[in-house]
């Protein structure tokens, strides 16, 4: 199949059938990643109808309320249709409330009133989704970037109930019965948020309500109208027809009852289904045909869009819109109501590398709107956020809201106070926040000595990475605002990397307080001074100085023989300080790369070092293996955890043929490209075109390249290449080219100057 020439905005993508066309938004399959269990994650994703950085998400719920695996593929259950914030099963949800259509007998309690299905009578889209339960109730529900609608076709007049479940964690639940309302308000929150928290929500009805009460923990009382305590549900019966449908329109607001008034009669008073689910749809295609794709195989073509729609999601727009369409918003770090801009639901950990600069370049509104939140957290809690959700979570490590920023500032993107911008990101690199992943844990002792040392702090060597990264950013950051000074002192720490780095064994390791090496040493090892890896991971954590790591490790070619070994080792693990073989150590032996851990992101970037030490032909080679052999469109389609988009941008960039190795530089290392065609459709108009002629399995060597009519040997492209328009032509081949891209001249840059070592 092949991309049309001319698309429009909300375009025809491929021609599917004689008369038959279908939208960006038919190619995405959101049960992609939901075969995920606690032991072994394909994704650990579940099936979200939502707008693009939607303020609420829905999704059925197959699990048990306060589980992390909200849905999960093998389950055959349906207990819910729930309102949802939850960013990963490790963070779990907040905020949250679900309902459940029940027919025939009343069953209250989310353990007894599901339902069996069948994946064959449900039908995920971005825009909607839709099932036939067992027992015949028919429900499709399509969201607003606040709100829900949902029809349900009951199969008789007996017992047509519909049940509120606000869980557990405090909340309040009062009915209306004349108006057809039920209104209150949730929290079950897991953390990181002031005592004032609460998610308020209006649901209303389209028919009478014939009887109606409440459950108070595990008390049912029929006829009451007001349940408030730890846990409540209402339940509410109707007189349907036969042949019509109840709808259920709702809407909620972290602000106010008031607010979550007027969010509900912006975007679901009077509306029907149909025309909210096409708004919806529109709204998908939209932003998903920023990237047109042509060519490769109608799985491919599937598993991309499906990989855009998973970036596409977090972080979530935490801000609303007032009475005069002001964007407002609840601060879950001051508990205060401010304008402006607020995002959650992200842990840069993990989504700095890829989402990020994605947004970056394609939807760079978003990334100042982003960048604006991370400044309004430091104006309402001192420290910028690293993992939010909805405020300070303690979770993961590292100072990467430098990184977005930094990106943002070299791409182009200045629409915020960049003084107030440098001050944050000191504080951030100085100070600890109010939980250690907040803020630098242990920066005198960073700073003191060069590194952190084990086992005084935990995962101090990954620390010690990622901060030294984190410096190079600020570093980066300083010079380009003119603030000459600052940017000299950090670029000195942003070579603290060295200091970790045992030539005797070509790893970084761990070290004491008093600067021995820990002993014993298993490259192999994880946990202790490392984060969710060993030291195979964390050795290629220098993407800011690759040339500085090729040097310790005896130059180019050394480096490229250490690369080599990092996917020619057998998948040998120690579990280390982890007492067990977690997920991630699973997945890894799983995928038969040796060490290579792809389910994770600290090693994601390293097939594109090879960029930097000029053999790019096996960029090429590995980056198309892993985009053939790791991902699909099923719901055992990733090798690992997803993490808000950041394992799916990996996708999007290295299809498209390019990579942001590291960000904070304008540079994308390249790859090999999977499809024929990709146009991006750029933000003010412009266009810009990759072709790859004699493309396809087991040809994913570049041949030649042109770059706008001019020979292109470089393994790099410039952002503002692209974003200027234009089109790269590459030629693939079956068998690599180890002539180009060999020159220095075509390396990416790095912090120490390019040799030829």
């Amino acid at each position: 199949m092949n991309v049309k020439k001319t698309l429009p905005a909300v375009a025809l993508l491929f021609a599917a059938g004689a008369g038959m066309a279908q939208e960006y938004v038919d190619f995405v399959d959101p049960l992609m990643g939901t075969a995920s269990t606690f032991e072994f994650s394909h994704g650990n994703t579940y099936p979200a109808t939502a707008r693009p950085w939607g303020v609420n998400f829905w999704s059925p719920q197959t699990g048990a309320n306060g589980s992390g695996w909200m849905y999960t593929y093998a389950d055959s259950v349906i207990c819910g249709f729930r309102q949802t914030h939850q960013p990963s099963p490790w963070i779990n949800d907040y905020g949250t409330f679900s309902v459940m259509p029940v027919s025939g007998e009343l069953k209250i309690p989310a353990c007894e009133r599901g339902v069996p299905f069948r994946h064959e009578n449900e039908k995920a889209s971005p825009e909607s989704y839709e099932v036939i339960l067992e027992n015949g109730v028919k429900t499709a529900l399509t969201a607003t970037r606040t709100g829900m609608i949902m029809e349900v076709a009951y199969p008789s007049a007996a017992g047509q109930y519909f049940v509120i479940d606000a869980m557990r964690g405090g909340c309040r639940i009062e009915i209306d019965q004349i108006n057809r309302r039920v209104t209150g308000y949730v929290k079950n929150n897991h953390g990181g948020v002031p005592d004032n928290f609460a998610n308020y929500f209006i649901m209303e009805f389209s028919h009478p309500v014939a009887e109606k009460g409440v459950m108070v923990n595990d008390s049912v009382m029929p006829g009451k109208m007001v349940g408030e305590h730890d846990r409540v549900c209402a339940y509410l019966r109707f007189l349907v027809p036969p042949g019509d449908r109840l709808t259920v329109r709702a809407a909620s607001s972290f602000i106010s009852p008031q607010q979550a008034e007027l969010n509900f009669n912006r975007e679901v008073a009077g509306r029907t289904f149909a025309e909210t689910r096409l708004e919806a749809r529109a709204e998908w295609n939209g932003l998903l045909g920023r990237i047109e794709v042509g060519g490769g195989t109608p799985e491919q073509q599937k598993t991309f869009y499906s990989c855009l729609y998973r970036t596409l999601l977090f972080p979530r727009e935490l801000y609303e819109f007032d009475a005069d369409s002001v964007p407002v918003y609840y601060s879950p770090y001051d508990g205060g109501i401010h304008e402006g801009y607020m995002y959650t639901d992200n842990g840069f950990w993990d989504t700095f590398r890829a989402v990020h600069p994605l947004f970056t370049l394609l939807y760079p509104e978003v990334t100042g709107r982003v960048v604006s939140s991370l400044l309004n957290a430091y104006d309402e809690s001192g420290f910028m956020p690293e993992w939010a959700s909805p405020g300070h979570r303690n979770c993961m490590i590292g100072n990467n809201s430098l990184s977005l920023i930094t990106d943002a500032y070299a791409k182009g993107i200045r629409n915020f106070d960049t003084e107030k911008a440098l001050k944050a990101m000191i504080n951030q690199v100085e100070a600890q926040g109010p939980v250690t992943s907040s803020g630098r844990n242990g920066s005198k002792e960073y700073f003191e000595k060069g590194y952190l040392p084990y086992p005084d702090y935990p995962e101090a060597t990954a620390k010690t990475l990622e901060y030294a990264y984190a410096d190079w950013c600020l570093s980066q950051f300083a010079s380009a605002t003119g603030n000459a000074d600052i940017a000299d002192e950090y670029g000195i720490t942003a070579y603290n990397y060295r200091n970790l780095f045992d030539a005797r064994y070509g790893f970084m390791r761990a070290r004491n307080r008093d600067g021995e090496w820990i002993e014993p040493f298993l490259p192999e090892e994880w946990g202790g001074p490392f984060t969710e890896g060993s030291s195979w991971h964390y050795t290629w954590s220098v993407m800011h100085d690759v040339e500085g790591l090729a040097r310790l490790m005896g130059g180019h070619r050394a480096m490229e023989e250490k690369l080599d070994s990092m996917f020619a080792a057998p998948p040998a693990y120690n579990y280390g300080t982890y007492g067990f073989v977690i997920h991630e150590i699973a997945e890894m032996v799983a995928l038969g790369m040796g060490q290579y851990a792809h389910g994770n992101q600290p090693v994601q970037h390293a097939i594109y070092l090879y960029d930097y030490i000029g053999a790019p032909w096996k960029a090429q080679y590995h980056s198309r293996e892993v985009l053939e052999r790791l991902y699909s469109a099923a719901p055992d389609g990733y090798c690992g955890d997803e993490d808000n988009g950041q394992t799916s941008a990996w996708y999007v960039f290295s299809a498209m043929g390019f990579y942001p190795a590291c960000p904070g530089r304008t540079e994308y290392a390249i790859g090999s490209p999977l499809f024929d065609s990709v146009r991006l459709n750029l933000p003010g108009g412009k266009t810009f075109l990759i072709t790859a002629t004699g493309n396809g399995a087991g040809r994913p060597y570049i041949e030649s390249a042109r770059l706008n009519g001019k020979s292109f040997s470089r393994n790099y492209i410039l952002h503002e290449e692209i974003t200027a328009g234009g089109e790269l032509k590459m030629k693939m081949s079956d068998k690599p080219n180890t002539d180009r891209g060999t020159e220095i001249s075509a390396f990416p840059s790095s912090m120490t100057p390019l040799s030829e070592k």
